[in-house]
């Protein structure tokens, strides 16, 4: 219920009063029946503009930080995760990894849309990453198509560490689906996983238009990190 006043009354109106998202493809959204809705991640606004103008409601799964914040935002934001029914998922490991793809898979089992973000962290540069192969054990798994999504233009209105968004106009581009049936009954094959993840990255970058590379996210942060911890030590 939370969701849908959320979406039809209090914010999502707002959000397209103000951003007025330019809408691509919004066509290839199945109008019923599950789906794995599969987009680029540049800014904390993504998480509301998507879901805001599609008709369908849609669960995705976000990271666990967003429930456990502290503070007047990170209580809030918890709130509101909770509230629209979004799904944590802890990104420590292994066994972490096979958890959200459970909960992806139960979302999907209900004949409901999932909303994922393969790179598995927003970019900190507005590149896009190599995606994680969850994305792929859950399309295969559950033998459901994939829609490619781009929002464009989210990464300059609020890149990470901006708290207020700039008003500015985004675009938000769907593909065409993307049917993994010639792979049904190989999600436990390392190669193919690899390669169906590829493919999907590979029409987010043709609708983004982003720069690519093939490296994780988190690795690329994390040297960028540890790199500016070094030049603050030898600055003093």
């Amino acid at each position: 219920m939370f969701y849908h006043v959320l979406k039809h009354v209090l914010l999502g109106p707002l959000l397209r009063l103000l951003f007025r998202p330019r809408i691509e493809g919004l066509e290839n959204i199945p109008a019923d029946g599950a789906a794995i809705v599969a987009g680029n991640h540049l800014s904390f606004s993504d998480h509301f503009l998507m879901p805001a103008i599609l008709k369908r409601r849609i669960t995705f799964l976000a990271k666990a930080e967003y429930f456990t914040g502290k503070g007047p935002k990170g209580r809030l934001t918890a709130a509101f995760f909770r509230s629209a029914g979004q799904i944590p998922v802890d990104r420590s490991g292994k066994e972490a990894g096979r958890a959200a793809i459970r909960e992806g898979l139960g979302v999907l089992a209900r004949g409901e849309l999932l909303g994922i973000y393969p790179e598995g962290t927003r970019s900190h540069d507005g590149r896009l990453y190599k995606g994680k192969v969850g994305v792929a054990a859950m399309a295969l798994g559950a033998g459901v198509p994939v829609i490619p999504c781009a929002m464009v233009g989210t990464f300059e209105i609020q890149p990470p560490g901006q708290v207020v968004p700039k008003i500015r106009r985004v675009t938000i581009r769907f593909g065409r689906p993307l049917d993994f049936s010639r792979y049904a009954g190989l999600e436990g094959e390392k190669a193919v996983l690899r390669a169906v993840t590829d493919e999907i990255m590979y029409k987010i970058h043709a609708l983004s238009g982003q720069e690519y590379v093939d490296r994780y996210a988190g690795e690329v942060k994390a040297e960028a990190e540890a790199a500016r911890k070094k030049a603050r030590r030898t600055s003093r």
